[in-house]
This record gives C-alpha cells, sequence and structure tokens, in this order.
C-alpha cells in the first residue's frame, strides 16, 4: 500500500504522478494523518473498472444458476460460440 501526505502531492506532483504510472496500484492520500483521496493513474482506474465489472457479471450468472436459471453445457456453449462466429 503506497501511502503519501498531501504535501508530497501538492509540492512534487511530477514524482507522485510517476509513481501512479509506474506501479499501477493507488496511492493513498493522507491530510493531517487521515486518509483523504486515493489517486491512480487512469489506465489503472479503467482496469479496475474492467475487472470490477466482468465480477458483477461472473456473480449475476452465478445468482441467476443457482437460482434454476436454464445453463448451457460446455460442449453447448462451444457450438453456440462457434455458430456466432460463423454468422459474421
Amino acid at each position: 500500500m503506497l501511502i503519501k501526505a498531501s504535501t508530497a502531492l501538492r509540492n512534487d506532483y511530477p514524482s507522485i504522478s510517476a509513481l501512479a504510472h509506474k506501479t499501477n496500484e493507488p496511492i493513498y492520500i493522507t491530510k493531517n494523518g487521515e486518509g483523504d483521496l486515493v489517486i491512480m493513474s487512469i489506465d489503472a482506474f479503467e482496469k479496475r473498472e474492467q475487472l470490477l465489472k466482468l465480477r458483477l457479471k461472473v456473480l449475476q450468472a452465478e445468482e441467476e444458476r443457482l437460482s434454476g436459471a436454464n445453463t448451457l453445457s460446455i460442449d453447448e456453449a462451444r457450438k453456440k460460440l462457434r455458430e456466432r462466429i460463423h454468422e459474421d
């Protein structure tokens, strides 16, 4: 976990920005010793958002399966995917 004081952000933005891009990790910014903000590179943020959306889709699919929704076998799913590929 990367933690920096708000003064570092104010006084040395270029190095904080470089650190965010280099590590692709969130950087926690403190103000008066307390957590205040989290910053990250746009690329890291977009990847995190994509991952969260994918996890949500997987969770929704699992909930549907557990509630009795119709499912496909692996062979059925492959067949449907092949059909979709050949439609284009």
